[in-house]
């Protein structure tokens, strides 16, 4: 694997009131190629505004680098996939949502544009579907369309905060391995946001957790071989270690 992201003495602050705290502080962070990881922690530790500052919507302090070069804005290398269902166009169909950022991006070829379509549909187990409109689709579905839209772009890294978290459990553990298929077939690099343990062991590959002052307080490589059920060796010991540690912050003052 070779180095992707760089996340280097990140601090962010929204300085939106007189000595408002810092949301992440001299973070530091590196990604490899075809890493998974996921990011767990309590509810106002900065997970999603490091992700959104990775994305290139929100201006911090210190360097992040892909493959070496400064975030300074958004770019087709880094896609964006949110917990929220209605991100996808309303009145375009399925087919037309994913060919919409492609478009913009230069792809001016209608053959060209509907086989990278059909690819990624197939890809997410959505084949057949380009025609229909996101109303006729379940949420599961909409955040299929919303991952092959993403993909369609070949990203150098894939960001999802939450994005299973309003499912359904049994939804979402479908989901779940479809993703780690898609990440495997791929080598896809993702970062994913969430707040559930078993998600975090899994599909990360690596899991860090941080802490309510916008550090990181574990960072470990997950050794459980995939497919992991809660029965696998190790699953216990390892939720365990990081169920503790969300309670230690739980209990902690800000």
């Amino acid at each position: 694997m070779s180095k992707l992201l760089e996340v280097k003495g990140m601090t962010k602050n929204y300085h939106d009131s007189p000595g408002s705290p810092d949301i992440l502080k001299d973070l530091n962070l590196t990604v490899e190629q075809g890493d998974f990881l996921c990011i767990l922690g309590p509810s106002g530790c900065g997970k999603t505004t490091l992700i959104r500052c990775i994305a290139g919507f929100e201006d911090y302090e210190g360097e992040i680098l892909v493959e070496g070069n400064k975030v300074d804005k958004p770019g087709i290398d880094r896609i964006m996939v949110f917990q929220d269902f209605n991100q996808l166009f309303p009145w375009k169909t399925v087919k037309k949502n994913i060919q919409y950022p492609l478009k913009i991006n230069g792809m001016k070829d209608k053959a060209q544009l509907d086989r990278v379509a059909e690819e990624h549909l197939e890809l997410v187990g959505l084949k057949g579907y380009g025609d229909f409109y996101p109303h006729q689709l379940s949420g599961g579905m909409k955040q299929r369309v919303a991952i092959a839209k993403g993909l369609a772009l070949n990203p150098k890294i894939i960001l999802m905060d939450e994005p299973f978290a309003s499912l359904d459990a049994m939804t979402r553990n479908k989901l779940q391995a479809e993703l780690w298929k898609i990440k495997e077939k791929e080598n896809a690099t993702v970062i994913f946001i969430t707040h559930n343990i078993q998600e975090a062991l899994v599909l990360g590959t690596r899991i860090a957790l941080f802490s309510k002052q916008g550090k990181i307080k574990i960072d470990t490589e997950n050794p459980i071989p995939k497919p992991v059920t809660p029965a696998s060796e190790g699953y216990g010991e390892l939720w365990q270690r990081f169920n503790e540690a969300l309670w230690e912050e739980d209990q902690s003052k800000a």
